[in-house]
């Protein structure tokens, strides 16, 4: 199998075993040439790849355990650093969903911003969704923002932005769009800042 139909067979793998398509965001699939893009320049083709199988691999195992698992819990990878979120429907599932996650090959670390469902609504979950799609359109269209490098979550009105930025300038015009929208309580920021060249001997 070539490197281009490994790297296609991972995706698919990964996007299709998880609800969440939070993760699946760095490919643009179907472009007007036909060809798949890595997005996300700054981690490199081979750190996508890599990332995609511990995708693929968390994925397995949650499926494996339990199908409500996959649906409850938001999955994003990025150089083996994974951000869970979502709602557990109890404090079991949410420290089983950690325990398989370590067990992947290739995770570096694990932050879990994964909630105890409370009860919320269909509304609920439907605002947090508008909030991340009105955050990413913010982002696209800001010419300063390399808006592929960032990954967006919501959770009960909480923003978790995971990725890199080029400068701490380009993560503070994020982070002001992301607290400009409407009914976002907080924003949480796991993004890192990319070396500066200039200040490397």
């Amino acid at each position: 199998m070539t490197g281009l139909s490994r790297l296609w067979t991972l995706f698919a793998l990964a996007c299709t075993a998880g609800v969440s398509l939070a993760g699946c965001g760095p490919l643009v699939l179907g472009a007007a040439g036909g060809t798949a893009v890595v997005a996300t320049q700054e981690r490199g083709f081979g750190g996508f790849v890599s990332d995609t199988e511990i995708r693929a691999r968390i994925n397995s195992l949650w499926l494996q355990h339990s199908v409500d698992m996959t649906n409850r819990i938001g999955l994003t990878v990025d150089q083996g650093r994974v951000l869970l979120t979502g709602r557990a429907a109890d404090a079991q599932m949410r420290l089983d969903a950690v325990r398989l996650v370590w067990q992947a090959q290739g995770v570096k670390e694990v932050i879990n911003e994964i909630q105890i469902d409370n009860g919320s609504s269909i509304i609920d979950t439907a605002r947090d969704t508008w909030i991340s799609t009105q955050i990413r359109s913010r982002i696209t269209f800001d010419a300063d923002i390399h808006s592929q490098n960032y990954s967006i979550d919501t959770v009960d009105g909480v923003v978790y932005l995971m990725g890199v930025a080029s400068s701490q300038e380009e993560l503070d015009r994020a982070l002001q769009h992301a607290r400009s929208v409407p009914n976002v309580q907080r924003v949480v920021s796991y993004v890192r800042l990319l070396p500066n060249p200039n200040l490397q001997g």
